[in-house]
């Protein structure tokens, strides 16, 4: 069980809705929602993947790159303990990786191979439409107890509604073409997202995961969405060396 305390829990849950009441960037939102999950739930790291309209399932937030590259072979192989929770809409316990080598072989070799050997999954969903999924990786075996799990369901609940929410969306999510809108928003925001990544990891010879810090950083210091701050990257309307060079006070983001 993880040594999570209350005022944590607390803190976290008035941090997301201060957040989703000013508006703010749900690209931005969604990674610290999986940080949180990280660091207050009993597990190494956590990625969550969100459905497009065509229920192909897409990478949204990760807190590493290892959790990236296992989320993104999900989809690819489309075989996976997130993908199995997405198209049930149910929890998954997977306490003992090498265990199910058989029902996931190749998301099993590449997941141990990366050091992660135990795998839970809480769904996305808004009422009865699913979403998506939040996957939970351990690097260790072991089952997560009820209130990790219930706390897990309890952030993968706020992810949902940061998506049908975002502010950048017309209309709130009254039915599935405008729910559709705000998928289709997220979705977008990300790629930016991905695509300013990489300009700055070109130009400045970092990281992918330096890159997104840096992104982070100079958002949050000068007020700024991190998807608009993205597309200006992207269009080179924000110098490239502005962001690269700017020694930003949250530094130590992931």
């Amino acid at each position: 069980m993880s040594t999570r305390s209350e005022q944590d829990v607390a803190g976290s849950f008035v941090s997301l809705a201060t957040a989703l009441a000013t508006g703010a960037d749900v690209v931005e939102l969604l990674a610290e929602l999986t940080e949180d999950c990280a660091r207050l739930l009993d597990v190494d790291s956590a990625g969550l993947l969100l459905a497009d309209g065509s229920g192909v399932l897409h990478v949204l937030a990760a807190t590493s790159a290892d959790t990236r590259e296992l989320e993104v072979f999900q989809t690819q192989r489309v075989e996976g303990p997130c993908l199995d929770c997405y198209r049930s809409g149910e929890v998954l316990r997977v306490p003992d990786l090498e265990g199910q080598a058989q029902r996931w072989p190749a998301f099993a070799a590449v997941a141990l191979g990366m050091g992660f050997s135990s795998v839970h999954a809480v769904p996305m969903r808004l009422r009865a439409r699913r979403l998506g999924a939040l996957g939970l990786f351990g690097r260790r075996s072991g089952a997560l107890d009820d209130s990790d799990l219930s706390l897990g369901q309890a952030l993968a609940d706020v992810a949902s509604v940061a998506i049908v929410q975002n502010s950048s969306a017309p209309a709130p999510a009254e039915d599935d073409a405008v729910l559709e809108s705000h998928l289709q928003d997220a979705l977008r925001a990300r790629v930016v997202v991905e695509q300013a990544k990489g300009v700055l990891a070109y130009s400045g010879s970092i990281s992918m995961a330096q890159a997104h810090a840096q992104l982070r950083g100079y958002a949050r210091d000068h007020g700024l969405r991190l998807s608009d701050l993205a597309a200006g990257v992207v269009e080179r309307r924000t110098p490239v060396r502005s962001v690269l060079e700017h020694r930003s006070s949250t530094a130590d983001l992931p």
